[in-house]
């Protein structure tokens, strides 16, 4: 049952190359919903007996088990995106209604995440939520334009920690000074990125068993078309492939 619910922006992080994470206190426990289920937000105020204002959908990047808090993150594009990014203070009060989507991770056998820039977020709450042991694999390729754009990498190093059938490689298309390979290593653990975009042709030999596994996608469209095809391309089913396309 989707709900609506007044929140406080309490966090405001900008990360840089105009992507934004905001954390938002709700005024009471949101609703249950799923991993990889989004949310309407809206930045004008809603009045119970009018219209819900004009609002755009976001991935809920915070786990199931917080209720008492959303995390969202945005890169601008476009107008709506754009007014978040001059309106939006630490303090404001904004709406959402949610939960919406049936992008949800099946982990009852082996699956590969392909997650491009934000479209992390669609995957976050999952990995959060995974409780080890997983009998299953579960692979991640992870890319952004820069290293300092992995911005979830500590959420995913933390999840890798704990669970040794989690399997993680990431990419970065630029270094940060466009001519050496120091801007291709954030700080933190884990393997050093790859230079180059997120590829099925650099997974799959990570793959124990790609055509048994199920895949999903989420990030910009160049991204899931790309990907989409490749794995078609190596006979994976249609039915085995999940995109992230409400974007």
């Amino acid at each position: 049952m989707t709900q609506k619910v007044r929140c406080v922006v309490e966090r405001l992080v900008a990360h840089g190359e105009r992507v934004y994470t905001l954390g938002l206190r709700p005024e009471r426990p949101v609703p249950r919903f799923r991993p990889g289920q989004f949310l309407h937000l809206a930045l004008d105020s809603y009045d119970p007996t009018g219209f819900w204002p004009e609002s755009r959908v976001f991935s809920i990047a915070s786990p199931p088990a917080q209720r008492d808090a959303v995390r969202i993150t945005y890169a601008v594009h476009g107008r709506f995106t754009a007014r978040m990014e001059d309106d939006l203070v630490e303090g404001r009060e904004v709406w959402i209604k949610m939960p919406y989507g049936d992008f949800v991770v099946d982990s009852r056998g082996d699956v590969v995440l392909f997650a491009g820039g934000t479209g992390i977020t669609a995957f976050t709450a999952f990995l959060e939520g995974l409780t080890a042991p997983v009998a299953h694999s579960v692979t991640l390729a992870y890319g952004a334009r820069t290293a300092s754009l992995l911005i979830y990498r500590d959420v995913v190093e933390r999840c890798a920690r704990r669970l040794p059938s989690l399997d993680v490689s990431y990419f970065v298309e630029h270094a940060v000074d466009h001519g050496s390979d120091e801007g291709l290593q954030p700080p933190g653990e884990g393997a050093r990125p790859t230079h180059g975009r997120v590829s099925v042709e650099h997974v799959w030999p990570r793959l124990r068993r790609p055509l048994d596994a199920t895949f999903y996608i989420a990030g910009p469209p160049p991204m899931l078309r790309t990907i989409g095809h490749d794995l078609r391309a190596r006979d994976i089913p249609p039915e085995a492939i999940h995109i992230d396309a409400w974007e």
